[in-house]
């Protein structure tokens, strides 16, 4: 898992409300057990029509959308089942923030667990940078803020344990694994 401490980047605007897990990444991709590779199937049936052929007007079929690592929803993103594919996708595909009013719980979990960053913005900012597509943001963790190049700020939340894995890299084994002469002499005090 890559640090994220802090990072800008312009934006890509999916302003859809509800986008459930099986939109994020249909259930016929999830037969794989490994990460890689799953940003091809990443909204694969908004991406593509019925004939493979790429959908011009979505969002992240347009050219100003490369290299963009921060997506910005409409409220309730990744609801549905739980699925970690989505967030694995997400982060196979580019992405390193999801920017929306709110998120389905399960999905925020299994986001920030693997290394992608979900963050609450408040229903002003979410307005602004809908109607500012493109616009760049920085976000850090350090400081807890999301900065637009319009000269924007905005505070955000985020459990210290979260950012503390997310700030150094590691996921939730990594941080056991960090602390296992600890845990070990613990065990042998006997």
């Amino acid at each position: 898992m890559d640090k994220i401490i802090e990072f800008t980047s312009k934006t890509v605007v999916l302003a859809v409300n509800d986008i459930d897990t099986d939109q994020i990444i249909p259930a016929r991709f999830l037969t794989v057990t490994t990460k890689d590779g799953l940003g091809d199937g990443l909204f694969t049936d908004w991406r593509f029509d019925e004939a493979g052929n790429k959908v011009k007007d979505f969002p992240l079929n347009q050219k100003k959308s490369d290299g963009c690592s921060i997506l910005v929803t409409g409220s309730n993103f990744g609801c549905g089942s739980s699925r970690e594919h989505a967030p694995w996708a997400l982060v196979d595909y580019g992405f390193k923030a999801i920017l929306s009013t709110s998120f389905a719980d399960i999905f925020r979990n299994n986001a920030l667990k693997n290394g992608l960053l979900p963050l609450t913005v408040s229903e002003d900012f979410h307005r602004m940078l809908i109607d500012n597509e493109g616009i760049e943001v920085t976000i850090s963790l350090e400081t807890m803020c999301i900065q637009s190049s319009n000269g924007v700020r905005e505070n955000f939340e985020l459990e210290h344990f979260s950012r503390y894995c997310l700030m150094n890299g590691i996921d939730q084994l990594g941080f056991i694994l960090n602390h296992e002469d600890q845990i070990n002499a613990y065990e042998n005090k006997g």
